[in-house]
């Protein structure tokens, strides 16, 4: 008997004992403060309060310190409502022991139907026993039936003077209208991991423990804005290291990556090396890191990223020095459109790596897309290739400034016909081959920049300006969409087609004016005009398919393999005979 009357009391979780009991305790919710302190100095005190955020941010805190702020009576038992709760006299302790027979804190999700809630009202219409108020804390309040909401709403609306509602929840969305009409509300907001950081920090020296910061940042970081998830996470790790938490053991007791390796994977997969970016999962997963976390990892770090190249101060304000150094040197090189793609495919793996039924391999297939989607290039540069017929970009567009009815060079020694031979084994489907842009062939264009209206002297001079100026759009209007009547510097006329624009002519005139310092007249006319460009292309290319098809070696070859098909010719190159005897 003596030993059971000597037993130690039992732990307390961090979470429990280092609860707030005042305003000035709760972390990162300075607007809820702020407005309390200024409610109570002026005695505008609502009816009914609402708390709304997610879990471990502090409503039910904030409900228990609210309680005593109302019913406070201060150390000599004179006190009325104040900001400032004493926490000695009798209504601060029956509260703080959960013991207070006017505060009365009801689990809505236990308590949902309407009987529930006609005994709870049945009950209010009594004045307290021993406090100021009675106070009813709602906890998940949006778990309550439709008809208890309805059998709430009146008693909401005109209380008793000596009652106060505190209504809790994760799910704001489910509550009525009525409901929240009627209520004071307060968004608690996550709470700044960095300022969690420093909260556990302040909280280890208490406990006579030691934690690196980094093993802080770490916990702070996995809280995701949650005091509760994060004091829950810093008892394991004290327990965990009998009172000393590193690094390494915080990645180990969560599943956590070292930095430096996600760094070291994201770089090989967006240099697009898979070998190294593989042999680096292996070495996590064989640490016990899961592989959906990497994914995780990889896209915080994309996000990461795309920060700093928009606002560098901002996103390496709280960054070890480690991250600020490498993150720099990655963002120098990646690219916006990059890093959303990156965001892209990461996001959908992540998704397909929890259904799959071996997430490590969904992760190895996520990586080695992620590392080939890497030299891929942007749309931008994608349309920009396409439109000017050079895969470098660097030269000017493939235009014609010779029209589409120039002959072209016929017969073996001209021209080299590219022919699809199909299959040896019997298929009835022809096989053909991708084909090549079809760009007709043009004369070398000047690379100087006209500067004057004489300098475009010709249709495809104008184009040449356009593309120079990097009108892309503009480009492929007048490129397919523009049927051309009358060109002569100063003056161009032209009938559009029915996809054209009807601001081109008037656009084109404006750039014109402002690349050539000249005013120009583009007119829109009725007649027929000329073929498109594009469709001269087009043409001219068909046309030397046929002459090709049609020469007796090209024909013979055909003949020999049905279902062939000539699908390209390109120009013979001319180079010297070598003095072999032939």
């Amino acid at each position: 008997m003596a030993d059971q009357d000597q037993a130690p009391s039992a732990y307390r979780v961090l979470a429990r004992k280092y609860r707030p009991e005042s305003l000035d305790g709760l972390r990162g919710q300075d607007a809820l403060v702020r407005t309390l302190r200024n409610a109570v100095a002026s005695g505008r005190i609502a009816q009914a309060f609402l708390l709304t955020g997610v879990r471990g941010v502090g409503k039910t805190t904030t409900a228990r310190i609210l309680a005593r702020i109302l019913n406070c009576v201060g150390p000599d038992g004179n006190g009325g409502v104040t900001a400032e709760p004493c926490g000695v006299c009798d209504q601060c302790v029956a509260i703080a022991q959960d013991r207070h027979v006017d505060v009365l804190e009801i689990d809505a999700a236990s308590h949902t139907g309407i009987d529930n809630m006609r005994d709870l009202l049945e009950a209010s219409r009594y004045r307290p026993v021993m406090g100021r108020y009675k106070i009813y804390v709602l906890d998940e309040v949006h778990m309550l039936s439709n008809a208890a909401f309805n059998a709430l709403l009146k008693t909401l609306e005109e209380p008793p003077e000596h009652l106060k509602f505190v209504f809790a929840t994760t799910e704001l969305r489910k509550i009525p209208a009525t409901i929240l009409s009627r209520c004071q509300r307060f968004d608690l907001r996550r709470i700044d991991a960095a300022e969690l950081a420093t909260y556990f920090a302040e909280l280890v020296e208490k406990e006579e423990a030691q934690a690196s910061p980094e093993a802080l940042a770490l916990i702070a970081r996995a809280a995701d804005g949650s005091a509760r998830d994060g004091l829950s996470i810093l008892d394991q790790a004290i327990a965990q290291g009998q009172g000393t938490v590193t690094e390494e053991d915080v990645r180990d007791m969560l599943g956590l990556a070292d930095r430096g390796l996600v760094f070291d994977l994201y770089e090989a997969v967006m240099g697009g090396n898979i070998a190294d970016a593989l042999g680096n999962l292996d070495g996590q997963y064989a640490a016990g890191v899961d592989p959906v976390v990497v994914l995780e990892d990889l896209l915080e770090l994309t996000h990461w990223l795309t920060r700093f190249k928009a606002a560098p101060d901002a996103a390496s304000h709280a960054a070890p020095e480690f991250e600020r150094e490498r993150g720099s040197a990655m963002a120098d090189k990646l690219t916006v459109p990059h890093l959303t793609r990156a965001w892209q495919i990461l996001l959908k793996g992540i998704n397909e790596a929890r259904m799959a039924p071996n997430s490590l391999q969904a992760v190895e297939m996520t990586l080695v897309r992620l590392a080939h989607a890497s030299d891929l290039p942007t749309p931008e540069e994608a349309l920009k290739t396409v439109l000017t017929g050079n895969a470098g970009g660097s030269a000017a567009p493939g235009i014609t400034s010779a029209p589409a009815s120039t002959p072209t060079p016929s017969g073996p020694s001209a021209a080299m016909a590219i022919a699809a031979v199909p299959d040896p084994v019997p298929d009835p489907a022809p096989v053909t081959a991708a084909q090549a842009p079809s760009i007709a062939p043009s004369p070398p264009v000047p690379q100087e920049k006209p500067s004057t209206g004489a300098a475009l002297e010709t249709f495809s001079d104008l184009l040449r300006l356009v593309a120079e100026n990097n009108e892309v759009h503009m480009l492929a209007l007048l490129r397919g969409n523009v049927h051309l009547v009358s060109f002569r510097p100063g003056h161009i006329e032209f009938r559009p087609d029915e996809h054209a624009p009807p601001e081109l002519s008037r656009d084109l005139a404006r750039n014109l004016e402002q690349w050539t310092g000249e005013r120009w007249l583009v007119a829109v006319s009725s007649q027929q005009g000329d073929a498109t460009l594009v469709q001269q292309e087009e043409a001219a290319r068909v046309a030397r398919l046929d002459e090709a098809a049609r020469d007796p070696g090209v024909a013979q070859i055909l003949e020999a393999f049905p279902g062939a098909e000539v699908v390209e010719v390109h120009d013979a190159v001319d180079t010297p005979m070598e003095n072999n005897g032939s």
